[in-house]
C-alpha cells in the first residue's frame, strides 16, 4: 500500500500522519552549504561523503536533494546592474506550445510586498507565465525567479520561498484536511510544535475546523480550495502565487481569503495575483499587468488603468485595455 493507505487505516487519529512526516531529521553537510530535510526511514551520518549520500538516496529511490551553490541573480552579467532584486522577475520570457507563443518576451519585475494582479482574456498567457516562475514549465527563452535566485539554477531556493494555489490543484484525497497541513509543515521543515500552532489556527481561520478530520476526497470544491491555500502559506513564505484563487468558493469563504490575503500583504508578503473577478482585484491589487496575446502590454495601479483608459470601474478598463468589446446591444437571440 502506498503512503496515503497506510495513513488512512483505522480511526485516522492525526498523530497517524505525524509519525510519519516528523521523523529523524538529518543534517547534512555539503560543499559550501548545509540544509535539513525529512528523510524518513534513513539517517546520516554527517561524515558521509556527497558520492556515498546519492547511492544511499538512490537505493531508497528518493531523488537526489543535495544542495546546490546558490547563484545570486547580482552574479550573472547581464543583469550586475541590479542592486537590490524585485521580488519576482522575468527577463525576455518566452514559452511556447509547439508553434503557438504562448508567452512571448515577457519582462516583469515585482517589488517586495506588492499586491500584483496579474489580468488577461483566457489564454493570454498569465498561467503559463506563472508556471514558469514557480517552476513548474521551463521556458524556451529568457530567465526568472525569486529575489536573487533564479528559478531553473536554484530551485530549492526558490521553492522555499514561495507558495503557491493554481488554478487546478491535486491533493492527497485520502489525507484529512488536518493530515495534509501536518504533511506540507514538515516538507517546509517546520518542528512539530510549530506544525500543530499554524494547522489549527489556519482551520480556524479558514472555516475548517469541524472538516479537518475528515477526507479531502470527500471535500467540496470550496473547501478544497480552501484547504490548499492553507498548505500554501502554512510555511509563512514571503512570495506567494495565487492563481483563481476565488473560483467556485462561495460568498463567506470569500471574504474569509480575502481577509487573510490581506493580513499576508500588509505583513509584508509580496502576492501575485491571476483573477477574472475583476471587482475583486480593484479591492486587493496595489498595481496590475495586463497580458495580451502572450504580451505584457500595460502595468499601471487600478487607479492609474482607470484613468488613461477613460473608464470609471477596473471591468470597464480591462475590457477597454485589451481591446474588447464595450457594447451591450446583443441581437442573437432577437434574431433568431
Amino acid at each position: 500500500m502506498g503512503l496515503a493507505d497506510d495513513v488512512v487505516k483505522g480511526l485516522r487519529p492525526i498523530p497517524a500522519v505525524e509519525s510519519l512526516v516528523f521523523q529523524d531529521i538529518a543534517t547534512v553537510h555539503a560543499w559550501r552549504d548545509r540544509f535539513t530535510t525529512q528523510i524518513p526511514f534513513v539517517k546520516i551520518n554527517a561524515a558521509h561523503t556527497r558520492v556515498d549520500l546519492h547511492k544511499r538516496f538512490t537505493y531508497w529511490r528518493f531523488p537526489s536533494i543535495l544542495p546546490r551553490v546558490t547563484q545570486p541573480l547580482i552574479e550573472d552579467p547581464a543583469v550586475e546592474h541590479i542592486q537590490s532584486p524585485p521580488a519576482v522577475w522575468a527577463r525576455g520570457l518566452v514559452r511556447k506550445f509547439g508553434k503557438t507563443v504562448a508567452v512571448d518576451n515577457v519582462n516583469l519585475s515585482v517589488q517586495r510586498g506588492e499586491f500584483y494582479g496579474l489580468l488577461g482574456q483566457n489564454g493570454a498567457g498569465k498561467t503559463t507565465t506563472i508556471k514558469v516562475i514557480v517552476g513548474l514549465l521551463r521556458p524556451n527563452a529568457g530567465t526568472v525567479g525569486v529575489g536573487e535566485f533564479d528559478t531553473w539554477k536554484n530551485p530549492i531556493e526558490v521553492k522555499s520561498r514561495i507558495g503557491v494555489l493554481p488554478e487546478e490543484f491535486n491533493l492527497y484525497e485520502r489525507l484529512t484536511g488536518a493530515e495534509l497541513l501536518d504533511f506540507t509543515a514538515a516538507m517546509h521543515g517546520l518542528t512539530r510544535e510549530e506544525a500543530r500552532s499554524r494547522r489549527n489556527g489556519l482551520l480556524s481561520l479558514l472555516d475548517l475546523t469541524s472538516a479537518g478530520s475528515k477526507l479531502i476526497g470527500d471535500y467540496s470544491r470550496g473547501m478544497r480550495k480552501k484547504v490548499a491555500l492553507g498548505a500554501a502559506i502554512i510555511h509563512r513564505p514571503p512570495v506567494l502565487f495565487l492563481d483563481e484563487p476565488f473560483e467556485g468558493v462561495d460568498a463567506v469563504s470569500a471574504r474569509l481569503i480575502r481577509n487573510l490575503l490581506r493580513q499576508a500583504a500588509a505583513g509584508g508578503t509580496t502576492i501575485i495575483f491571476s483573477s477574472h473577478e475583476m471587482h475583486l482585484v480593484e479591492k486587493l491589487c496595489t498595481r496590475i499587468g495586463i497580458m495580451v496575446e502572450g504580451r505584457l502590454t500595460i502595468e499601471e495601479t487600478p487607479e492609474g488603468l482607470c484613468r488613461i483608459t477613460g473608464k470609471d470601474n477596473i471591468e470597464d478598463a480591462f475590457i477597454a485595455a485589451v481591446g474588447g468589446d464595450e457594447t451591450d446591444d446583443s441581437t442573437w437571440y432577437a434574431s433568431s
